[in-house]
């Protein structure tokens, strides 16, 4: 066992405080890794406050994690001591299943073993990147390509590939009319991927105060949905609507927004239950969906295109005394467009 400096939430609601946590020894299979940088995703913010039900703690949340590897453990193949690396939402799963064996363990039947807030096989809590090192099984492990930035490259752990997989999924390219909405830490990579991948990309943004922002990380358009006049003006626009916000909305008026056979996809998660009817998808085969984080191969097949294109996040680095300032400002949709903890100051 190692012993390392870490912020936890003491329990539901209470500030993020220093401690020291314990990590594993480094077992056969795992990689040790000196956390440089890691991401604050209003997912930390959701459990750290069991916004989504009951939660472990203390918790060290976490999951945009990136470093550099320290140790290899005697059967590890994948990485080297040196290597630049990330550990996103898991880090763990059957390794059995239908899913897992398609390389979807981000839909493990059994279901992952999330990064914090969660307990291993071995039955102790796992604890996340809000601390000075990990060990993670190397099958759980992604490499962060030389182009990239650790700092940038921690959030694409998370917010990168949430939105990478569902634009890849419902073949987003050129002659595709894609719609973001919310212009935040997921949203802001949606728009950045999206134009990548050839899209013709329109946010959907509750005012126009973000406008500039959203031509200059890659939309060709941009429409506040407080304009009633939005909804008429788009009606039968889209192929997909990308849905990054985690607060209610009102369905009906977006999947009016779709062409034939077109979908939104929900990636934000609210805690509030939310309503739909079937009227508002009947006919059209419009569609309504979801979509998870992404598969340890397509998690690296994102931080390859990230690199390729030259897409990071857009952060502002902070030290670890200012998470809890942070988490506030997060909630007042204070950031542009991601909080990313320099480690070192844990």
């Amino acid at each position: 066992m190692t012993t390392v400096a870490a912020y936890a939430a003491p329990g539901a609601k209470a500030p993020l405080e220093r401690t020291t946590i314990e990590r594993r020894a480094v077992g056969e299979s795992d990689v040790l890794i000196d956390i440089k940088f890691a991401g604050i995703c209003h997912s930390d913010i959701h459990q750290a406050r069991e916004g989504w039900g009951e939660a472990i703690f203390p918790m060290v949340p976490g999951h945009e994690i990136a470093g550099i590897v320290s140790e290899v453990g005697p059967g590890v193949t994948k990485f080297a001591v040196g290597d630049r690396v990330g550990v996103g939402c898991m880090v763990d799963s059957c390794r059995e299943c239908e899913n897992c064996r398609a390389g979807l363990q981000q839909y493990c039947v059994k279901s992952p073993t999330w990064t914090y807030n969660d307990h291993g096989k071995d039955g102790e809590p796992t604890l996340g990147g809000y601390s000075e090192k990990i060990v993670v099984d190397e099958n759980y492990v992604v490499r962060i390509p030389d182009a990239l930035p650790l700092d940038v490259a921690a959030p694409l752990l998370c917010a990168g590939i949430t939105t990478y997989s569902p634009l890849k999924h419902w073949n987003t390219g050129p002659g595709k009319k894609v719609a973001v909405v919310g212009l935040g830490g997921l949203g802001h990579m949606g728009v950045k991927i999206a134009h990548a991948l050839g899209a013709e990309v329109t946010v959907l943004s509750q005012s126009l105060r973000k406008k500039d922002d959203g031509v200059r990380l890659g939309a060709d358009h941009y429409h506040a949905t407080s304009d009633p006049a939005t909804f008429e003006q788009l009606k039968g626009t889209f192929d997909l609507i990308l849905n990054t916000v985690s607060a209610p909305v009102d369905f009906a008026a977006y999947l009016s927004l779709l062409r034939t056979d077109g979908a939104m996809v929900n990636v934000g998660l609210p805690e509030e239950p939310v309503q739909i009817t079937l009227q508002s998808i009947f006919g059209n085969r419009r569609s309504l969906s979801s979509s998870g984080i992404g598969g340890i191969q397509e998690t690296q097949e994102m931080l390859d295109f990230c690199a390729e294109h030259g897409l990071g996040s857009e952060i502002e680095l902070i030290r670890a005394e200012q998470i809890n300032e942070a988490y506030e400002r997060v909630l007042a949709s204070d950031v542009r467009y991601r909080f990313v903890i320099d480690t070192s100051t844990i």
